[in-house]
């Protein structure tokens, strides 16, 4: 036996296993000499399911929120990206915050005319759910 060390990757080359060595580094490989550091691949988000009917549900909220009411769209079958951008146009219609959380857009305050009017507008059927 030599002095030589080798790393147990180049070990089990030698031995002829190499599906072995690409194994035992490469599931939880962190970082690399050669490449630095090794990002896993983030998933991408499901795309939100919508309702059989096909409508969009609108619906007035202030539970949890201090009496402060929100508007909530849910059942838009979108992609995040997709919904974001909508978020980000009723918002700047209606003036106001908001936010897109779990495929669920998000307005503050009670902008029930102007949210619908903009649905409208983009070409989304909707109904109002809740009191």
């Amino acid at each position: 036996m030599s002095g030589k060390k080798i790393s147990l990757a180049d070990w089990q080359q030698q031995l002829g296993r190499p599906e072995a060595a690409s194994a035992a580094v490469g599931e939880d490989l962190v970082y690399s000499t050669n490449s630095g550091r090794i990002d896993k691949a983030k998933p991408q988000k499901a795309v939100t399911q919508s309702f059989a009917d096909g409508h969009a549900r609108l619906k007035r909220e202030t539970k949890g929120r201090n009496g402060k009411a929100v508007i909530t769209i849910s059942g838009l079958a979108e992609s995040a990206e997709k919904l974001a951008e909508i978020a980000a146009l009723l918002k700047k219609k209606c003036g106001c915050g908001g936010s897109v959380k779990d495929g669920v857009i998000e307005i503050q305050g009670d902008q029930r005319e102007l949210v619908q009017q903009e649905l409208t507008k983009l070409g989304y059927k909707h109904k109002w759910a809740g009191g």
